[in-house]
């Protein structure tokens, strides 16, 4: 671990009047502080590792850059506020209030809502964000995830393309909105996830490697420049990402960080930087009085990233499981392009719940190699399940939702296998009302090169789309225009009308019972087996609860589920939910109490997902 005692980097205010200013820059000898408000350049002192620091008369509010030899000025790559765009000077802000002990569940209770700041309401800031909160605790939503904040060029972006870690985007509502929304979040018992990227910069902006050697050319990543988390003078990269993490978690209270892609987080040391990263984030948050949670994002199928330490582990507290998504989308849809080449078989689904991943340790065509590891010893909770998010929209053509897809059927049964399932759910925003607009992917670069670079990327990425019926008519949505930014905003009027309600009444129903069947407590005692089409989940609870299952016919035609010591016969049974009830827009005329015995036949209708309890008495 690096030496707790080197700088931290940024811009301190110490009282009133003075301001302590530190930079990591070993790539100079001198190095000067600009103060363009009172036009005023002052020599900044280097110790041996290559910090410059300097202490000053700067209140709070003082505009300020870093002046290189050459004579350019630079902003603070610890910004934490911005004079306009992310190539001006920086800003002088007041450290923020120590955060409030806030009782974050562990993950296993949480259901997380992923959203967009900028889509997410008409306003696209972090104070319109508050007054969905009630509705979104009335859904059983527990936990928000807001997609990547740090400051990107202009004001419209995914949020991956930030080049200034420790401020969040002016548009949004800057670093002082977004502490509104935490403790406008934590009044209604909702916890707040950030998304942070450390695996690359964006490409505009980015003046890290004027200062030091932040990047290695010993790797690349699809997005760009490696950063140096192993080479020469990787501790203080290291240090400058986790002490960011740390000014999210300890200094703004946020309660827990999704980490970006850690399959592109390249480090081959003995000491891993995700492992470190996330022991201080815990200890931290212990010596609050406080649980932070640290989420991966990855598509390596590894279960070190979710083992303790005392056992070779990273220590982190979930990971994304991509394989429960490709096998539900697979099998409803029959998609099998890309990724989805691997997937298809209803077989798989039941696969990833009883060994976590589809994949571990197979032979697969998607990577054209052995893929995963054994994983069973992990708990399904560490593990976050989704049927939808912005990259399973985003990254489509045009943006469709899965409804596109599948139907309204088909969407009631992914969301079935998801919110029923033994992983911790995540929601797509607008998915709970089967929202209409799609979401695709837009920036707002202010380099012609670059805005026609990505124009291009896009194009050229989806070539293979427009060869499809009807995709030489419908060209790749334009990344820079604001009408793709636009079309891409929730309506929130669809919430409280048909067909809409009918969508958000049963995921409302299916967070209900997963709550009171205890659903996350019961995942030592899940299995799942598969007949065809039909994917079987039998929950076991402790003696004397009678067991339960969840039938899902991912089929669009009728199915035999007659499971052979597995499930009881189903005339046994009692009928808790089934999803082609007229309530939530099927056609099933299902008028008695859920509560009656309506025991299902032995074959399943086409895809709907179907909960019972065992024992006809129960």
């Amino acid at each position: 671990m690096i030496d707790p005692n080197l700088p931290i980097p940024g811009a301190f205010p110490i009282d009133d009047a003075q301001t302590r200013f530190t930079v990591w820059a070993p790539k100079h000898d001198t190095l000067a502080l600009h103060l363009p408000q009172l036009d005023r350049t002052l020599p900044m002192q280097r110790d041996e590792h290559g910090y410059f620091t300097l202490t000053t008369k700067a209140p709070a509010g003082t505009h300020y850059q870093f002046q290189l030899p050459s004579g350019h000025n630079r902003p603070d790559p610890a910004s934490r506020a911005q004079v306009g765009t992310v190539h001006g000077p920086s800003i002088v802000t007041p450290q923020p209030r120590t955060p409030l002990p806030f009782l974050n569940p562990d993950l296993r209770h949480h259901i997380i809502y992923e959203l967009h700041v900028g889509t997410f309401t008409p306003d696209g800031t972090f104070d319109a964000v508050i007054p969905r909160l009630s509705q979104l605790r009335d859904l059983g939503v527990t936990a928000i995830e807001l997609m990547p904040v740090a400051q990107f060029p202009g004001n419209r972006n995914w949020g991956y393309d930030g080049v200034l870690p420790f401020a969040a985007h002016p548009a949004y509502g800057g670093l002082p909105g977004l502490l509104r929304l935490i403790d406008a979040a934590h009044a209604h018992h909702i916890a707040v996830i950030l998304d942070v990227v450390y695996n690359h910069m964006g490409p505009e902006g980015n003046y890290l490697a004027d200062f030091g050697p932040y990047y290695t050319d010993a790797y690349k990543t699809p997005w760009g420049a490696a950063l140096n988390f192993d080479g020469p003078h990787s501790d203080h990269v290291r240090e400058y990402f986790i002490q960011n993490s740390l000014f999210w978690t300890r200094d703004c209270g946020v309660d827990g960080l999704r980490l970006d892609a850690v399959h592109a987080i390249l480090d081959h040391t003995a000491s891993p930087f995700l492992a470190e990263l996330t022991a201080r984030n815990h200890a931290a948050a212990e010596a609050q009085g406080r649980r932070v949670l640290i989420i991966a994002e990855s598509n390596e199928n590894d279960p070190r990233l979710l083992r303790p330490l005392a056992l070779n582990g990273f220590g982190m507290d979930g990971c994304w499981n991509d394989d429960y998504h490709h096998t539900i989308r697979a099998a409803l849809t029959g998609e099998r392009r890309g990724y989805y080449s691997a997937f298809g078989s209803p077989s798989q689904i039941a696969d990833t719940i009883n060994n976590r991943f589809a994949f571990t340790g197979q032979y697969t065509s998607g990577f054209q190699r052995r893929h995963g590891a054994p994983a069973r010893d992990i708990d399904h909770a560490a593990l976050i399940a989704f049927t939808q998010n912005h990259d399973q929209v985003g990254n489509r053509p045009f943006g469709d939702r899965l409804d596109a897809s599948t139907g309204d059927d088909g969407a009631r049964v992914a969301a079935a296998l998801v919110l029923l399932s033994p992983f911790t759910p995540l929601l797509w925003m607008g998915e709970e009302y089967a929202e209409s607009a799609p979401f695709q992917y837009f920036v707002s670069h202010t380099d012609p090169d670059l805005i026609e670079a990505v124009r291009r990327g896009r194009a050229s990425e989806f070539a293979a789309f427009q060869d499809e019926p009807g995709g030489q008519s419908k060209p790749i949505p334009d990344p820079q225009s604001e009408d793709t930014f636009n079309r891409s905003k929730l309506d929130w009027s669809h919430r409280d009308r048909a067909p809409h309600l009918l969508r958000l009444t049963y995921y409302r129903e299916l967070l209900r019972l997963r709550r009171e069947l205890n659903i996350p407590s019961l995942s030592a005692s899940v299995e799942a087996r598969s007949i065809g089409p039909v994917i079987g989940i039998r929950y076991n609870p402790p003696f004397p609860s009678t067991p339960y299952a969840l039938l899902a016919n991912t089929s669009a035609k009728p199915a035999p589920c007659a499971f052979d010591g597995f499930l009881p016969p189903l005339d046994q049974c009692t009928t808790l939910l089934d999803s082609r009830d007229t309530r939530w827009g099927g056609d099933h005329n299902a008028s008695a109490p859920a509560s009656k015995p309506t025991p299902p036949t032995a074959t399943l209708g086409p895809t709907p997902p179907l909960l019972i309890r065992f024992g006809a008495s129960a």
